[in-house]
């Protein structure tokens, strides 16, 4: 299962919301779109990250590539770059312990445009 990720935050820290599209082949299976609170965008990024992992499992999703536009978030998960944030430190081991639900897992930095579908779900939700 592909799943696209996105966290946006108008204002740093801001109105904040994510964005996730869940993908089998060419075809979509799920959309979430949802606020968040006030937020920073890292924050955002990460929330939108444990959502996905969550609702992958309860899809009973074994094998998982997320794609980001976040380097952020996929340096720091793939464990070149350290956590250093108070605030993403809960929600990168929280992400860390359901990955090891999944059989295989792999992260992957995409530029933004090809991130446009979870992109325009965030922010739908900010919006509303």
């Amino acid at each position: 299962m592909d799943i696209y990720i996105d966290g946006s935050s108008i204002g740093n820290p801001g109105e904040a919301s994510i964005g996730i599209v869940f993908q089998e082949g060419d075809t979509t299976v799920k959309n979430i779109s949802r606020r968040i609170g006030i937020q920073t965008n890292n924050v955002a990024e990460y929330t939108a990250l444990v959502f996905a992992l969550q609702e992958a499992l309860v899809m009973k999703a074994k094998d998982i590539t997320v794609y980001s536009d976040s380097e952020l978030l996929c340096k720091q998960l793939k464990g070149e770059y350290r956590v250093k944030n108070v605030a993403l430190k809960d929600l990168f081991s929280q992400a860390i312990n359901l990955i090891q639900g999944f059989k295989n897992f792999h992260i992957q930095q995409i530029p933004r445009e090809k991130n446009r579908g979870a992109d325009k779900l965030a922010r739908l939700a900010t919006k509303q």
